[in-house]
């Protein structure tokens, strides 16, 4: 779903120093105040940009956050401290969750944005012996 049409502006017309603020309760519909500003990405659906998606292996995963902690566009969902899911609306697809992720197999890998989540999982690599977790 692209952005609406009164939403989009310039990038000079953005408030500086803004920020996103993190889910209330784990609820993904209420991740801002209802006065906060509405040039947050919240209000932006970024999917369209995406040409590979981020799939989650919750064998390999240590639940570190960093995904969580790097993510540009707070498209990873945590609850309880641990990965909860992607934010497939929200997320445009940079991997930068996957390059900050530490296991072995990484936990988040990219793939195509058309193939089933069941399909990729399928294609997950072994870990690589002789590398650390």
């Amino acid at each position: 779903m692209a952005t609406p049409e009164h939403l989009l502006q310039d990038w000079d017309e953005f408030e500086q120093g803004a920020i996103l603020h993190s889910f209330v309760d784990g609820d993904p519909s209420n991740r801002a105040p209802e006065n906060f500003h509405v040039n947050n990405s919240y209000n932006y659906q970024v999917a369209d940009w995406r040409a590979e998606k981020p799939i989650f292996n919750e064998e390999f995963c240590i639940h570190c956050q960093f995904c969580w902690i790097y993510c540009p566009d707070t498209a990873i969902i945590a609850k309880d401290k641990k990965f909860g899911h992607v934010d497939y609306d929200h997320c445009k697809g940079c991997g930068i969750c996957v390059e900050v992720c530490p296991t072995n197999p990484k936990s988040l890998l990219m793939f195509n944005e058309t193939k089933k989540d069941e399909d990729c999982l399928n294609e997950w690599p072994e870990k690589e012996s002789g590398k650390d977790d």
